[in-house]
């Protein structure tokens, strides 16, 4: 991150969660004055508070829905990461207001604080899932990503950097399906699965942290950044994890939970068309027009150049020998499988 530099104090919301303890673990490798961690869970904080010993490394207990609690962490920080979300989709579903809270209403309190104080750069993390959203998780992260362009496009001339950055599931992150189906094959139970034929990206929690610093190195402000991923479909997963741990599995089908998609999509076709690649990712610059729509009524418009999107099914799709080689070196897993046996 050549931003950085012995003087900087970066913001880190939901900074205990699977992405946050990474980043601030990669944050404390450099020469840097200080990484705040801002979440709810005093319990997390002071176990990674004990687990990082780094007097570098501070922590305010918050929440981005309480904006006193929001300017205390960031005011006087030079970079902010919003991971901060309510990510889970079936409890989205079921409180779709605790959504909008803290996934739009905070986000707002998070961007519009990073303004306020003057934060050099703020990188706002988003999902697949807000691509055609079709859950209240979906829908609260991609008005998230609204609220965040709507900030770049209003305040042309501020020296505050916004830019998002939008991933697929992560590998081993807290939450997902591989430590879930892990467990169960250990125990020798059923392999509760909704859909076997369901794809979805296959993106390790480094990978993550990559696209992050991505963006936060090459933004434009209001510019929104995908990284390249392959696809998998949770079969495949399921066979490679027993593989792994040679056991036999049975799966046992539940049903599509809440909503649940078949395939997820990282960039929607009218996103596709504008995007520019540049080889490991995608960066879609953010639709600067204004509101003066009588030029369009005058003058006509062209249209928008026809695109897939990229989604989950028509990435590259890995077997199961990749799928067995990607979940076996990841980190995470190797450290998960340790401490299971």
């Amino acid at each position: 991150m050549s931003n950085l530099s012995k003087s900087s104090i970066v913001t880190i919301t939901g900074g205990t969660g699977s992405f946050g303890s990474t980043m601030v673990r990669n944050l404390i490798q450099k020469d840097i004055a200080e990484v705040r961690i801002f979440s709810r869970d005093e319990n997390k904080q002071d176990n990674l508070r004990n687990e990082l010993k780094d007097s570098r490394v501070r922590f305010f207990i918050g929440d981005t829905r309480d904006l006193n609690s929001v300017e205390n962490a960031i005011k006087g920080s030079d970079y902010v990461f919003h991971a901060a979300a309510l990510k889970q989709v079936p409890s989205c579903e079921f409180f779709p207001m605790q959504a909008a809270a803290t996934n739009i209403n905070g986000s707002d309190n998070v961007i519009n604080t990073s303004y306020k104080f003057g934060v050099k750069g703020i990188v706002c993390l988003s999902t697949d899932k807000a691509v055609y959203p079709i859950n209240a998780m979906g829908i609260t992260k991609a008005l998230m990503e609204k609220v965040a362009q709507s900030y770049a496009r209003n305040n042309p001339k501020s020296d505050t950097k916004i830019s998002i950055t939008r991933y697929g599931n992560v590998m081993m992150s807290r939450g997902s399906v591989i430590p879930l189906f892990i467990n169960q094959i250990i125990r020798g139970e059923k392999i509760t699965v909704t859909d076997t034929s369901m794809t979805r990206f296959m993106m390790s929690l480094s990978e993550s942290v990559d696209l992050v610093t991505h963006a936060f190195t090459n933004a434009e402000s209001g510019d929104l950044f995908v990284k390249k991923a392959p696809g998998s479909t949770v079969e495949t997963i399921i066979e490679a994890l027993a593989e792994i741990f040679k056991k036999k599995v049975e799966i046992q089908k539940i049903g599509v939970r809440h909503g649940e998609k078949m395939a997820e999509a990282l960039l929607g076709s009218e996103e596709r068309s504008r995007a520019i690649d540049s080889k490991d990712y995608f960066r879609v610059p953010v639709d600067g027009r204004n509101l003066d729509y009588q030029i369009y009524f005058d003058k006509g418009q062209n249209s928008l150049p026809s695109s897939e999107p990229y989604t989950s099914s028509n990435t590259k799709q890995l077997s199961i020998k990749e799928t067995v080689g990607l979940i076996s070196n990841l980190p995470e897993f190797i450290k998960y499988k340790a401490e299971i046996k």
